[in-house]
């Protein structure tokens, strides 16, 4: 079961695996959720700015961050945008069965667990694959707005 308390970090970076497969598929132009681990400001804050027009977007996990970026990746997807989502699978809240579900053009449920590559609860930074770095959750990627060549 998932501790709440624990003092986790909203900065982890998807690896290079998986992105680039992602990327192989979707050739993405945006990322409005780079990993900083300085101050995040007003010109490069991905809920306040314009996205691409093809977005991939691992948002911060945290609940409060994570909803406003699925919530804004509507938006941008409604402009015509494509928005390609990682996001851990919660299929029992609110977020998927009011704004995911009805939403998603399409969702695929990822085999396995995703290595994540940041700082873990410890302070250690982590960038291999080790059954010690695999997150307390399994993960989605969610996918809104048209594809390539759709109508």
């Amino acid at each position: 079961m998932k501790n709440e308390n624990r003092n986790t970090s909203d900065h982890w970076q998807t690896p290079k695996y998986f992105y680039d497969e992602l990327d192989k598929e979707f050739n993405f132009d945006f990322d409005p959720c780079p990993i900083y681990f300085d101050k995040i400001t007003p010109e490069r804050d991905g809920l306040l700015i314009d996205w691409g027009k093809r977005n991939f977007v691992n948002p911060p996990y945290s609940q409060k961050l994570k909803d406003a970026f699925v919530k804004k990746a509507i938006d941008e997807s409604k402009k015509e945008k494509l928005c390609v989502m990682l996001l851990p699978v919660r299929t029992s809240s609110v977020l998927f069965h009011d704004y995911i579900q009805p939403n998603a053009k399409e969702i695929r449920f990822v085999k396995g667990r995703i290595a994540f590559i940041g700082i873990n609860n410890f302070g250690v930074k982590v960038f291999n694959e080790t059954k010690n770095n695999r997150p307390m959750h399994d993960s989605m990627v969610v996918i809104f707005g048209k594809k390539n060549n759709e109508e």
